[in-house]
């Protein structure tokens, strides 16, 4: 019995993979390892999110040999937080990891994890003492992106925290029940509450391969997260127009004493060209930063499935299957 008077029941380890045919049998037989030495039941779902180098194959026949380890192939690539999702949503644990396939987050911290989570703990989130193995630009660019979202976000999301977390299965329902297409999980779970701690740990180099997240995806990574939690990029604009409006007010009344009290007209085009590059840049950045919030809003009217499922494997059958 865990000290909440809850009973342990069964956890469920989601793992998103792409590309990752290089590690996932380290990765699982790391994992089978752990989960076994925690004495509780467990399930590992493993969801192939459109990978392209035997990644797939690997999955199935580690399904096929281990009947704890379930398998969802997605019909392409859909995204980390895609692929991840469908995990959870698969997942039938009371308590439910999330962990990337790249062995940088060790397993081995689960134990600590479930402790937690026996203690009343509803989300136990792995916040990173020391990144080995990553360049000094990602480091940094991380702890800048970090703390910006924690100044900006209207949701407090702890710093040098990844998607690497136990929840309790109430958590892993209340992030379900939310519909946003443009998914950036670990807003969603901060956003939810409950019971939250942190596991400091440290974080190995990846066990094999390359990242998938170049510069080019942690922009775009960055960028959903930015928008998803917080307006402050477009009260910019609200505060920018005030400041050109006051400049602009400043050099009317400069205009005004020349004229007036002056034989001197307003010398030149510089001050009105800079005007106009400056008034002209504001104006288009921001319909910029418009254009990407009505573009969420357009994605989200349009209410497609966050991913499509080509094979399923491992899973008990359900009730309507049962039936039929």
């Amino acid at each position: 019995m865990r000290h909440d008077g809850r009973p342990d029941k069964l956890v469920s380890v989601v793992v998103p993979c792409f590309n990752e045919a290089e590690v996932i049998n380290a990765t699982h037989a790391r994992l089978r390892g752990v989960l076994s030495a925690t004495g509780l039941d467990w399930e590992v779902i493993y969801i192939d999110d459109g990978s392209r180098d035997g990644t797939l194959e690997l999955l199935r026949s580690i399904q096929t040999l281990d009947p704890q380890v379930r398998l969802i192939a997605l019909s392409r690539n859909f995204g980390h937080q895609e692929a991840a999702s469908a995990g959870l949503e698969a997942a039938a644990g009371d308590a439910v990891v999330l962990i990337d396939a790249d062995l940088q987050d060790p397993p081995e911290y689960i134990p600590a994890m479930l402790e937690r989570w026996r203690d009343g703990v509803d989300v136990v989130y792995g916040q990173r003492q020391a990144r080995a193995g990553e360049t000094y630009f990602k480091r940094a660019s991380a702890g800048v992106f970090y703390r910006l979202m924690q100044q900006l976000s209207t949701t407090p999301i702890p710093v040098d925290t990844g998607d690497f977390r136990l929840m309790d299965s109430r958590v892993v329902d209340a992030v379900l029940a939310m519909p946003e297409r443009d998914r950036f999980l670990r807003g969603m779970v901060a956003w939810a509450g409950f019971r939250q701690e942190a596991l400091r740990y440290q974080r190995d180099p990846r066990f094999a391969g390359e990242s998938k997240y170049p510069l080019r995806r942690m922009l775009r990574f960055a960028v959903d997260g930015l928008l998803s939690f917080s307006l402050v990029p477009l009260r910019l604009g609200v505060y920018l127009g005030l400041i050109a409006s006051s400049l602009a007010l400043l050099g009317i009344l400069y205009s005004l004493v020349l004229r007036l009290f002056t034989d001197v007209w307003v010398p030149g085009w510089t001050l009105l060209f800079i005007a106009v590059l400056f008034l002209g840049g504001v104006q288009l950045l921001f319909l910029g930063i418009i254009g990407e919030y009505l573009g969420r809003v357009y994605w989200e009217v349009k209410r497609r499935p966050l991913y499509l499922v080509k094979e399923r494997r491992g899973f008990p059958p359900s009730d309507s299957e049962v039936e039929s």
